[in-house]
């Protein structure tokens, strides 16, 4: 496999003087091509802050971050942003759909921002991927006419718009119960074989933990 992303020496610090809190503490990190993974730790062991980084809408008070060979330390926030809407896709606990959009133009959205515009193609890519992850009786629905399931793979599709290399999971199953829950971690790893689309999936569900090849534990602001 070849290195997808690799982070060394991660530091984040929140605050100043006596209120400074150190969440990162020097975390080293290599995701490779294809892995599927899960991130484990207990409530305030720097996951999620180590998640927003990964996904570039935070940068680290020191350290290195590397993804496709980019220096991602030192870009500016405009190529940070360009960089994310290319490479990188979110699924989060909460779906974050817009309620207002049908299940089809929430999974074009992030093609329409980052050309300005609906296209023909970014519509039939959606199409596309609503009919993978078995939404195709669903495409007009607006989101707020979903089950929690359905609004999840709508997430899901949403998330693969662009093509990302790497798709950053927030305990995406957290929402869910056991059997829509397994019927998304069941379609991240479908896509994961047939694409080899790199996830990282943030969890506290020893069974969700379990499905994926690799455990990626951090505790007191490293991986242990």
């Amino acid at each position: 496999m070849t290195a997808l992303l690799e982070v060394r020496d991660l530091v984040k610090t929140y605050g100043e003087g006596e209120a400074e809190t150190r969440v990162l503490k020097g975390l080293d990190l290599a995701l490779e091509e294809g892995e599927f993974a899960a991130l484990l730790g207990p409530s305030g062991s720097g996951k999620s802050t180590l998640l927003t980084i990964l996904g570039t809408l935070m940068k680290p008070t020191s350290g290195q971050h590397h993804m496709l060979g980019e220096d991602l330390t030192a870009a500016s926030d405009r190529d940070l942003t360009e960089f994310r809407n290319r490479h990188i896709g979110f699924v989060f606990q909460f779906h974050h759909l817009l309620p207002d959009f049908t299940a089809l133009e929430n999974v074009m959205f992030p093609t329409a921002v980052r050309q300005g515009r609906e296209t023909g193609a970014a519509r039939e890519r959606a199409r596309e991927l609503l009919v993978r992850v078995g939404l195709e009786d669903r495409m007009e629905f607006l989101a707020t006419e979903l089950s929690g399931g359905q609004k999840q793979r709508v997430a899901i599709a949403r998330a693969l718009m662009n093509q990302p290399e790497l798709v950053l999971a927030d305990e995406p199953t957290g929402n869910l119960d056991r059997e829509s829950a397994s019927q998304v971690m069941e379609l991240l790893g479908e896509i994961n074989q047939n694409e080899q689309t790199t996830f990282l999936i943030s969890t506290h569900d020893e069974k969700i933990a379990a499905s994926c090849r690799r455990q990626i534990n951090v505790s007191d602001g490293k991986v242990s």
